[in-house]
Formats: C-alpha cells, sequence, structure tokens
C-alpha cells in the first residue's frame, strides 16, 4: 500500500484533476490524499475576516463567486449529466452550509468549520469523478480518525485505531482505492481543527505510519528538488536521493517543495518519501529515506530576508549567564533563531522573523551594544559532511574567497555548513558554489 498525497496546485483545474486520476488509477489499494483546490482556502479565509469584522454581506459576496467558479469546475471535469446533478448537490450543500455562518457570532470555532470545507469539497468532488471513472474508490472521512490530543500533537494510537477499521469496511465493500483529505482533523474535545504548517504533506506522513505503508508519494505540478536554485543558477542537478535530516535541513534553509516537520512520522516509522511531478508521472522523482550516503554533498540552498543582531559587551568577559539572559529575550517575543556565534566580548545570531524586532533590541541593549544588518542570506551546503577527511569545509570557503561573509556556521548538524552574506551576493554565490562544488 502506497499513500498519495496531491497538493492544491495539481488539482487547480478540472484538466489537472484528470491528470491526477490518471495518475491513481494505475495502482490499487492505496490511500489518496487531496489538499483544497487552489484559491479556495485564500477566498475562505476572506470569508471568516469578513465575518469576523460582522460584515455580512461582504463574506456573502465572496461566499457566492467561489460558488459560481465550483459550477464552472463541474461542468468541465464531469461528461455524463446525472454525476453533473450529484456534484452540483455536493456543492450546494456545502455552501449553503458555509452560508450559516454569516451571523453576527463568529470565533475561530466556527472559522476552522469554514476552512476544512475546502478539503471536503475537493475530496468529495474527486471522489465522485473517480465513480464516474468506474474505479472501485472509498471516500475515507478525516475527520472520523485524524485527531490531535490535548498538546495539539496527532493521537497515532486513535489515528491508527480508527483508519484501519474505516479501511477494512472500505476494503470488505469492494473498494481498491481510498480518498481522504489531508489538513483538517479533530482536536481532542471533538472540534473541527487543523494539522497547522505543512498539515496536508503531515496527514499523508501520518497516514503512511498508521497503516505501515511501502512508500508515501507527494505530487506537485513543479519539478522535484535541485541541488541549487534553478531560478538563479545555470547548470543545476535534480537530486535523485536524500537522507531524512539532509531533506529537513534543505526544506527548511531552502525548498518549499515539504515543510521540515511534515514528514516526520514516515521518517521515525522507516518509511521512505518519493517526491513526484504530476507533469511527469513517469519520472524517478526524488527519494527520501533513513539511508545515507557516505560524505556527499547534495545541494545548496538560500534563505533569505535575514536580520543579523550583534550583541557587544564588555561585561560579557567571564559573566555567567549572559547568553541564557539574551535567549530569553528572543523566546520571550517567541522569536527563533537560525545561527548563532560567540565570543569573548560579544554575541552574533541570526532571525527570520521581524515582526517583534524594535521590542527585541530595546530589551537587547539592557546588556550591551546593538547592531543590526537586514537584507542578509544564509547560504547552506546540504550533505553527509561528517568524515575524516574535512576537505569539504575549505573547498567551500576557497569557493567563495571573494564573497564578505559574516557568520559561519557548521558543528549543530553534520548535514549543513552555512554562512551569511549580503543580498547584493546571493546569486553571485550560488553560482560560484554549483560550479565549484558540482560540476
Amino acid at each position: 500500500m502506497r499513500v498519495l498525497k496531491f497538493g492544491s496546485a495539481s488539482i487547480a483545474t478540472a484538466e489537472k484533476m484528470k491528470d491526477v486520476a490518471n495518475i491513481v488509477a494505475k495502482g490499487n489499494n492505496n490511500i489518496i490524499v487531496l489538499s483544497s483546490m487552489r484559491g479556495t482556502a485564500e477566498a475562505l479565509t476572506e470569508v471568516s475576516d469578513y465575518l469576523y469584522k460582522k460584515n455580512q454581506e461582504g463574506a456573502i459576496e465572496i461566499i457566492n463567486q467561489l460558488e459560481k467558479q465550483y459550477r464552472g469546475f463541474v461542468q468541465e471535469l464531469f461528461l455524463i449529466e446525472k454525476n453533473k446533478i450529484e456534484a452540483d448537490k455536493v456543492i450546494t450543500d456545502k455552501f449553503d452550509y458555509i452560508r450559516t455562518f454569516t451571523k453576527d457570532l463568529f470565533t475561530l470555532f466556527e472559522e476552522r468549520v469554514i476552512m476544512a470545507q475546502s478539503e471536503l469539497l475537493s475530496s468529495e468532488l474527486f471522489y465522485l469523478y473517480l465513480c464516474e471513472k468506474n474505479i472501485n474508490v472509498a471516500l475515507i472521512p478525516a475527520l472520523e480518525y485524524m485527531r490531535t490530543d490535548k498538546n495539539a500533537a496527532p493521537d497515532p494510537i486513535y489515528i491508527k485505531e480508527k483508519l484501519t477499521n474505516l479501511l477494512d469496511t472500505a476494503k470488505a465493500k469492494g473498494a481498491d482505492l481510498y480518498v481522504t483529505q489531508g489538513y483538517i482533523c479533530r482536536n481532542a474535545y471533538g472540534e473541527i481543527d487543523d494539522l497547522r504548517k505543512g498539515g496536508s504533506d503531515f496527514t499523508a506522513s501520518l497516514v503512511g505510519a498508521a497503516v505501515g505503508a511501502e512508500e508515501v508519494q507527494i505530487w506537485a505540478d513543479v519539478d522535484i528538488m535541485q541541488n541549487n536554485d534553478p531560478r538563479y543558477v545555470k547548470g543545476t542537478k535534480a537530486i535523485r536521493r536524500l537522507n531524512f535530516d539532509e531533506a529537513a535541513e534543505l526544506a527548511y534553509f531552502g525548498t518549499k517543495i515539504l515543510h521540515p516537520s511534515s514528514i516526520l512520522p514516515a521518517k521515525l516509522a522507516d518509511i521512505p518519501v518519493c517526491l513526484k511531478n504530476t507533469k511527469c508521472p513517469d519520472a524517478e522523482g526524488t527519494l527520501i529515506s533513513n539511508e545515507t550516503e557516505a560524505c556527499a554533498i547534495k545541494a545548496v540552498a538560500a534563505k533569505r530576508n535575514i536580520t543579523a543582531i550583534k550583541i557587544k559587551s564588555g561585561k560579557m568577559l567571564l559573566a555567567h549567564g549572559f547568553l541564557r539572559r539574551v535567549m530569553e529575550v528572543f523566546e520571550n517575543y517567541q522569536t527563533s533563531i537560525d545561527m548563532l556565534a560567540t565570543s569573548e566580548i560579544g554575541i552574533s545570531l541570526t532571525i527570520d522573523d521581524d515582526r517583534n524586532i524594535q521590542l527585541i533590541l530595546d530589551d537587547l541593549k539592557k546588556y550591551g551594544t546593538v547592531s543590526v544588518d537586514n537584507n542578509m542570506v544564509i547560504i547552506s551546503v546540504i550533505g553527509n559532511l561528517e568524515s575524516e577527511d574535512t576537505s569539504f569545509a575549505s573547498n567551500i570557503l576557497n569557493a567563495v574567497s571573494g564573497i564578505p561573509i559574516r557568520m559561519i556556521s557548521f558543528g549543530g548538524s553534520k548535514y549543513n555548513f552555512s554562512f551569511l552574506i549580503e543580498q547584493k551576493d546571493k546569486e553571485k554565490t550560488l553560482q560560484i558554489l554549483n560550479d565549484k562544488l558540482f560540476n
């Protein structure tokens, strides 16, 4: 059994949904996880925003526009008239239900219920289309098995038990393909909720772990992972194999194909994850597993919009607790730190979230002189870099010897060597590393 997840872009149009149907029809006994259709979540977010502001008229206008789009989608997707009528009924039921929330009292609970309709719509329409293609398919409601605990973390025991029962029941009725929703779930109190960042990929990974899947496939409408950013670099190459830790580093510092934490359940269950392209369904893709290639540099990634902060203080010399007090400032404002370097008289660090930057700086000035550099970029070289032969570090630094480097970080992870540069040097640096390390 495999788990195949398709993102919003892969089912954005009727033609794309037909392509996805052709892909999933080639295999039996697989579970299909669907995101919402492109634009739906954004529209429903706008609806919720209007309702929070008690503007029911504005909300209803957006709802009506979105419903009209879905009516047109159905006409393009289905060929048989009775199936169009059935699909139209699904749309009528969903949007009439959404309209029931256009009232004076609107809370986070109502918002999550509204947002969940996006995944329910895409999965039910896809299910009906597979039925039109005479595929023995069952619709497995995520809200009946996907649950989080009181800490908002997935409950794997509950998920496995409920999902197994639902699959067994569907299989007994003759189903050999199963469609479910990504992202949505119920919380410990039975309320409709969601899995936060990387939700649909997270769903696929949780489902794969629950059923002991042979493989989890993450499908997108873009090419597989590249060893550099093809938007800025010539001569990039596809990455065919990655370790889970390498993939997490690459996802955090560069590619947006998957969220770093979304495939953790698959990693823990030792289930490989394959990244595939709906435009080239027969291509090999990128396989992510627990296997590691020795001494191999896999990719170069760039993370932009970085703010570098330096705190300099003569009082720091031999002062116990200085670093802790600085770190507490960032903790108080829930701001994560990407890179960190220390000396006897100062600390340099980077953040990628500057929403509370002025408050942070005001607090840091209690401990020393503070300076800030904006519009910086973290360049990360990703791979298995732990080896007796440490020449990779000198190779990297020699390659960028003409680029001013602000900070260097290595040792926190054996899969990542990072350094900080100015935004204006980003493209040049990426191209140099691509030429020197891969070509």
